[in-house]
Parts: C-alpha cells; structure tokens; sequence
C-alpha cells in the first residue's frame, strides 16, 4: 500500500500544483513581465506593446510556464483570463493591425512577423499543427488572405490567423440586443476568455469596460484543446502596430487555472494618454464634422419624406425592445434590388426565399417572406422570432433578424452559398453528393437539432426538419435553417397545443391527431429526413407505384426482406461505408416510428451516429402476423419498437396523405 502511495504521489502533486497558478495585475507598475520587441510598461503602469515605431512588434508574457495538462490523462484544465485593453490609432481614418491574447509553448514568439500576422507566426509556419499555439485575436484590418470576415471582428485562432471561429465585435445585452462595438476606437473594452475542460468548449466575451460581464458570450468554438497545447505553456499578448503608427494598450490582467480569474479593480486600472492628435480631432474636426451631418441631414429629410409611402413600414410601442433584432424595410428592399425575380433563390407553401446584399456591411443575406394570417397573435411570434435569433450553433443557419411590414413578416438569414440540400437529392439532379457528405450533412443537422432540444436555455420545437429546409455553406457542412415556424418553451414544461403545421411526410401521427408538437415530433420528420439523404427519395412519392408511394413504408418492405441496403440511392455508387449507410436506414426507420414512445431522443440519436453508443442488434428482430418486436438495451432507456406487418396502422395518416394525392385529391 506505502509503494502504491509513493508512486501516485507524483501525479497528484503535478495536479494539485497546476491549480496554484493565479494572478492579477491591476496595472502593471512595478510587475515582472517577459518583454520582448518594442513592448514596454509606461510610468503610470501601462503595458505598451506597441509605439510609434512602424513596422515593429511586441510581446508580454507571464515569466513562468504554466502546467496546463493533467498528468494523469493528458486531458487539458479548464482556464480563465480577463483583461482590459485599448487600441488607438494616431490618424484615425487609418487603422493598424490589432491585438491577441496567446497561449504559446514559448515565451514570445521567434521567427514571427509583424504586419498581418499579429507576431505569432511567419508565412512559412501558419497554419502548422507544431506550432501549439492558441489565440484570441482583436483585429482591426480584413486580411483576405486569412479569410477575416471583416476589419473588425474577434476570432479563436488555432495554430493559424485563420480563425476557426469569428464575428464581429460587440456584446449581447441582457435582452439578447447585439451591439456594436469599434475596436480601434481607442476606449478601453473588456475581454473574457474562458475554456471548459469537461465540456471542452472555449467562449469569449467582449464588452465596453463600464458594462458588466455579458451573460451571453460573443462566441463559443467547441473543440478539445488537449492535442494543441502542451502540457507546459506560456500565456501573453502579442501585436503588431503596421504602417500607420497604432498603440496597443493592456490595462490590467487576471488569470487562473482550474477557476474564475479574479475581477479587475476597474477603478485602479491606470488612465490612457491623451494625444495631441485626439484633442484635434474633437476641436476641430468634430464641429466640421457635425456640421456636415446636419447640412447632409437637412438635404436628405425631403429624399425620406418622397419616398416614405413606398417604404412605410408599422412599428408598435412593444417593438422597442427589439430594435437591434428589426431590419427596415428599406434596406432590405435595397439589398435584393426590390426583390425582383433575378434575386429568388426558392419559393415554398410558407413563402418566397430572396437573395440579398447589405449596402452598408456587404454581407450576403437570406430574405424569407412569410404571411401571417392576422395580426392577433404576431407579438409573441415576433418575441419568439427573437429569441432564437440568439441560438449559436455551428449546424444552424444564424437568424439575423426580421423586418414586418402590414401583414407580411420578412426573416433574415446569413447566406448559404450552396443553398438547400434538397437541389441535390431529388428531380435528376445536375450535381449530386458522396456518401461522406451526405453522412456529415446527417451528422451535422442532428447535432443541431440536440442542441436546440436539450443544449440551449430554452427547448426549441423546429417543427419543419426537411431536406429543402437544411442548407449547405461554402464547405458542405449542412445547416438546419427557416425557425419561421419553430416554438420554445422552459425546460421542464409541456409545450402547448397548437394548430398542425408542417409539411406533410414528416408530421408524426400524434401531431395531426392533437395538434402538439414536441421533441418528439421533431425526432420523426427528422427520421424522415434521414431517408430522404440516404434514398434520393421524397418521403411521399406522388408519382409511381402506390407501394412505393410512402418512403417509410418502402423502405421497411426491403428491411423486412432482409435487404435494407437495396433501398440506397443509386447516385452514389459503391463509394460508400456500407456500417454508416445501413446504421441511417435502420435509425431512420427507428425514429420514423408511429408511437412516439418508441423514437430515441435527439441525443440518442447523436450517439448513435457518432459511435459513442452501439446501435442494437437488429438480427435479433422477429416478423410475424401480429408485427415485428425486438427489446432494445443500450445503456441508454429500454424502450419497445414494433411495427405492424402491413404497415397500415401503423403508417395509416401518411398512407390517406399518399392516396389522396394519387388519386389528384389536394
């Protein structure tokens, strides 16, 4: 027992050890820092990583390697940091590079340039899995190069400038509001980065520095740091000033590992400089400059006052709160060139689909119009409408906003370049996907549908999962987008009933007959969802056969026949994984089922794809008179799953769509 002790007591000093690592610098007069390039701390307490010297570079980091690992399995801890910085540029039309906080195997960073790559790496090594080094970057200038969305924006760096996840500057206010935020403009701001090593997932949180912690972060990347930091790092900050003479400031900066960093001493943080260049500015350029707006103001009031019937848009009192959330009309009129039929990218029984381009930002947007048949109950759809413009998930199409206008309500969506899966699925399509693509979109829009059923504050009922609704971006990740239709509710509750709404060939036969829909529901529009990809087929064929009619039902004809694999699609040949294919017919089928008892949740269904969990052994399965039954035990919940032989009963909703359309009823 003593030897046992001897040797584990090592490992356990090596943990214990790493969560001793926490400090605070309210200031940093009189602080021991690691100072490399042209960084300095000022006579008041500044830390200056960068002057007036063009083309130079700074680093500041702690003096001491942090144990960032646990000894024991190699996994990452979970860290905090918050600091306050401020970047100010001496000519303001012009903007320098920006600022990140680095957490590198070295104390600066050798071989880096300045410039566009902030200090951290050269041409050479970015992009390198040996460079173990992960950022947050505050950047000022859009390198094309890197792929930055903007010259504004903060992004999580992982061995590269191009960021594996990036937005904008800004802050969520309490209400969900986004605001924006200027990084160069030369006022201190606060940042938060924070990493799970459980959840393995790192947020960062950006706000002005008379504004508390944010409850929502900027954003999140969820990715396991363990196979890019080493067990020993060191942490700092890096710059670059570029051409155009940039300051970059860090006020005050608290760490620790395995814990919340302690809160800054706002009050004791030292002040910034005031620059002879600044006090021009407000002087002098100011009143020219208001000036100018008034003039600019009082020639375009009669531009307005012509053109505000053609744009004349209604805005209630309770609309105020969702200001940020409104689009105006007029705007989006603009970015889709008066939404002329050039711009339709889709139409659908909910509404026509617009392409569009912001004058002011240059992003690409998605416009969906959709008609509310009254206005009686258009405030609580417009107050859910924006709350689920707050759902961040890498598998769902970011809601922007919305606009209303008299009864027509117009949703905005980020721009898929792709656009809808079902372009590639159905109709003899003129390009088609793999296997593997098609097996990621799957994966991808289940990882959605989880995080909206059990991952966000409220529970999210999408209530329209299908093929046309899914929407691919520049690399094929598939993304479930259109929430035009989807309702929240606390965990914990009980939705409440509604009317049916949907698209026939996914609604679960309990929502016709009750008109609720839930997760449930959910899970089986997605079950035929997963057919659809992993057929080429449409869940109701109009066209054909009435036995192939319905795709669940055809589908379970071939599973009963024991050849589940002939029901693929043929568009993708042989070049398949034969384990991943069946495992999507037999779970679609699995979720498809008519008792809802009998679907798996969302995160069953997560597992299942990812392998984390084995899918029961379906050759224990029996077909008999009276349907097919097999006891399902995963370590998960034992549920019953039986299907009735003839399908029938158990299909009878679909089967009365299927036959009323072929025999041309509507």
């Amino acid at each position: 027992m003593f030897s046992k002790l001897v040797i584990l007591l090592p490992l356990l000093i090596s943990v214990v050890g790493s969560q001793d690592t926490n400090f605070i610098y309210n200031g940093f007069r009189s602080v021991n820092l690691s100072l490399d390039g042209i960084a300095t701390i000022t006579s008041n307490g500044l830390l200056e990583l960068t002057d007036d010297t063009m083309e130079q570079m700074g680093h500041a980091f702690y003096p001491t390697p942090i144990s960032f690992k646990n000894s024991l399995n190699d996994s990452a801890f979970s860290f905090s940091t918050t600091f306050v910085f401020a970047i100010a540029s001496r000519y303001p039309a012009l903007k320098g590079q920006g600022i990140a906080f680095v957490i590198s195997p070295t104390r600066g960073r050798p071989g880096a340039l300045s410039n566009q790559y902030l200090g951290l790496f050269n041409e050479t090594n970015n992009g390198n899995a040996t460079n173990h080094v992960v950022a947050v970057e505050l950047d000022t200038i859009q390198n094309q190069e890197f792929k930055d969305i903007n010259d504004n924006h903060v992004g999580v760096d992982i061995n590269s400038l191009k960021s594996a996840t990036s937005t904008s500057a800004g802050y969520y206010a309490d209400s969900g509001a986004f605001m924006n935020l200027t990084l160069i403009s030369g006022n201190p701001m606060q940042v938060w980065v924070e990493y799970d090593g459980v959840k393995k997932q790192l947020n960062v949180t950006l706000a002005p520095i008379d504004v508390g912690k944010p409850k929502f972060p900027l954003l999140s990347l969820s990715r396991d740091l363990s196979p890019i930091i080493n067990k020993t790092m060191y942490v700092g900050f890096s710059s670059t000033n570029g051409p155009f003479l940039t300051f970059h400031y860090i006020l005050g900066w608290s760490f620790k590992m395995n814990g919340k960093a302690q809160e800054l001493a706002l009050s004791q943080l030292p002040k910034l400089p005031r620059g002879k260049e600044r006090s021009k500015l407000l002087t002098i350029g100011l009143p020219v400059i208001l000036v100018s707006l008034v003039l600019v103001a009082i020639s375009g009031a009669t531009y307005v006052i012509k053109r505000k019937r053609k744009f004349a848009e209604l805005v209630e009192d309770w609309e105020v709160d969702y200001g940020p959330h409104r689009f105006k009309y007029k705007d989006l009129y603009i970015a889709t060139k008066g939404f002329r039929e050039k711009e339709l990218l889709g139409s659908g029984g909910f509404g026509k689909v617009y392409k569009g381009v912001l004058t002011t930002s240059k992003i690409e947007i998605a416009v969906k119009k959709v008609s509310h048949e009254s206005s009686q109950g258009m405030r609580e759809f417009v107050a859910e409408i924006v709350s689920i413009g707050r759902l961040r998930h890498r598998n769902l199409v970011p809601l922007l906003g919305y606009c209303r206008r008299k009864r027509e309500l117009l949703l905005v969506y980020d721009y898929m370049s792709y656009g809808s899966l079902d372009k590639y699925l159905f109709d003899q399509p003129q390009a088609t996907l793999s296997w593997s693509q098609r097996f990621k979109v799957i994966k991808g829009v289940a990882s959605g549908l989880f995080y909206l059923h059990e991952g966000w504050d409220q529970v999210v009922i999408h209530r329209d999962v299908k093929a046309s609704n899914v929407l691919l971006d520049g690399e094929l990740n598939g993304k479930l987008g259109d929430f035009g239709l989807a309702r929240l509710y606390d965990h914990g509750t009980d939705p409440q009933t509604t009317h049916v709404v949907g698209t026939l060939g996914y609604l679960a036969p309990e929502h016709t007959r009750r008109g609720k829909a839930t997760t449930s529901t959910d899970v089986y529009a997605f079950g035929a969802f997963m057919l659809e990809v992993a057929c080429g087929r449409r869940p109701i064929q109009a066209n054909g056969p009435p036995e192939h009619s319905i795709l669940v039902d055809w589908v379970f004809s071939h599973f009963s026949r024991g050849e589940i694999m002939e029901a693929r699609d043929p568009n993708y040949g042989t070049s398949y994984v034969a384990e991943e294919l069946e495992l999507v017919l037999k779970l679609g089928l699995m979720c498809s089922h008519s008792e809802a008892a009998a679907r798996p949740s969302m995160r069953q269904v997560v597992q299942y794809l990812e392998g984390d969990v084995p899918f029961p052994d379906l050759s224990s399965l029996g077909l008999s008179s009276t349907g097919l039954t097999f006891a399902h035990g995963d370590g998960l919940d034992d549920f019953f799953l039986s299907y009735p032989s003839s399908m029938n009963q158990a299909f009878s909703h679909t089967s009365s769509i299927a036959e009323s359309l072929l025999s041309g009823g509507r």
